[in-house]
């Protein structure tokens, strides 16, 4: 019986080991923020999005008033993706998409708003769109993570996104980030 005690707790030891170990490994690959600059992340997530702006013959445009932000590089593509190529993916296929995106700060916050032509949301809509898994139309290809995952990045960082949107005449998104 002491010798069934002692391995258990051997065990136990182990299993407390390598879930500290683990712990400390995922901290050391983290991702640091660093300074960034926002028109060469931009241009980066065009390219990444440029099949799907050439077939839908986008226009997109920016006003960068301000232009650099301490933020972890892939998650501020990501954010910066996600919403651009929704903006693509939910606009009519009769209607060419016109992108226009704002940077400038704002009461501590970097602030980033990017405004489409879309399809736009309703009020009921809007309630949901941050939930996981959560699709407001079937009408593109989407798995319903993309907002999620947008709202969960900018949230963790301290920040927040806000939504405006009128049912068929397009949405504005619009993200706070902590600026140091």
């Amino acid at each position: 019986m002491i010798e069934n005690l002692e391995r258990g707790l051997v065990n136990i030891k182990k299993v407390i080991y390598d879930l500290t170990e683990s712990r400390w490994a995922e901290q050391k690959y983290q991702a640091a923020e660093e300074l960034l600059d926002l028109p060469h992340i931009l241009e980066d997530v065009r390219l990444a999005l440029a099949p799907q702006i050439i077939a839908s013959n986008a226009k997109i445009s920016a006003d960068i008033k301000v232009s650099e932000i301490s933020f972890v590089r892939r998650k501020l593509r990501s954010v910066l993706y996600n919403l651009l190529s929704n903006a693509i993916k939910y606009t009519p296929a009769d209607r060419t998409p016109d992108i226009k995106i704002h940077s400038y700060q704002e009461d501590g916050y970097v602030v980033i708003r990017i405004t489409d032509n879309g399809i736009g949301m309703d009020q009921q809509d809007l309630a949901t769109i941050f939930e996981k898994f959560k699709r407001v139309t079937s009408s593109a290809d989407g798995s319903g993570v993309g907002l999620y995952l947008v709202n969960s990045i900018v949230k963790n960082a301290g920040g927040k996104i806000l939504v405006k949107s009128k049912l068929g005449h397009g949405s504005e998104f619009t993200v706070y980030l902590a600026s140091n």
